[in-house]
């Protein structure tokens, strides 16, 4: 008689079955399908706002074997000074929001038990502002002095194409330079 048990051992599951039965599978680990943040449902991310690009750290718990891909994707208010030929600034427009993002890759080495922490910065964009869009023609320079983050997005997958995670966070007020109080974020996973 063929006996076959499941079992849950360190965010993987394996199938394991008597020994005596030549047709017994071999054992497979598969991916983790739960995969979130360490600490609990009402567990969130960190932020730090530095200046012109936003970090996000924490730990991700329930991730299976293989390297894991962390993207971190912010939207911004844009403060920006115009200066004209002579290098005579004034404060500029204020361009539309933007969007800014960066990643991290992990590799599956450093899982340890189905966790790993992480920390991810997202990259600056690009200043001064081609055509500058915010000033008075396309003669002066368009400098972005500040970005205020209004939301974040946080994608893990694991492997690379695959998502087993989505972190959605808004803040209550635009962020300003320096470490985003928790009373400030807002987040929900998915």
């Amino acid at each position: 008689m063929k006996r076959h048990v499941l079992l849950p051992m360190l965010g993987l599951v394996v199938a394991a079955a008597c020994a005596d039965h030549p047709t017994a599978p071999a054992l497979s680990p598969i991916n983790a399908s739960s995969v979130h943040l360490k600490g609990g449902v009402n567990a969130e991310p960190s932020f730090t706002d530095n200046g012109l690009t936003l970090t996000s750290s924490g730990e991700l718990s329930g991730l299976g074997n293989g390297d894991v891909l962390v993207t971190l994707s912010a939207r911004a208010n844009v403060s920006s000074t115009c200066t004209n030929q002579g290098g005579n600034q004034a404060p500029g427009q204020n361009p539309a929001p933007t969007t800014v993002t960066g990643s991290v890759s992990i590799p599956g080495s450093e899982i340890k038990n189905g966790n790993t922490p992480f920390s991810v910065t997202t990259i600056a964009p690009t200043t001064p502002i081609p055509g500058a869009p915010g000033c008075p023609n396309p003669n002066w320079t368009e400098s972005i002095d500040e970005l205020a983050f209004t939301s974040a997005t946080i994608t893990v997958e694991q492997p690379a194409g695959t998502v087993v995670l989505t972190v959605s966070c808004t803040f209550s007020a635009p962020t300003s330079n320096g470490a985003v109080a928790k009373q400030k974020v807002s987040c929900s996973s998915l």
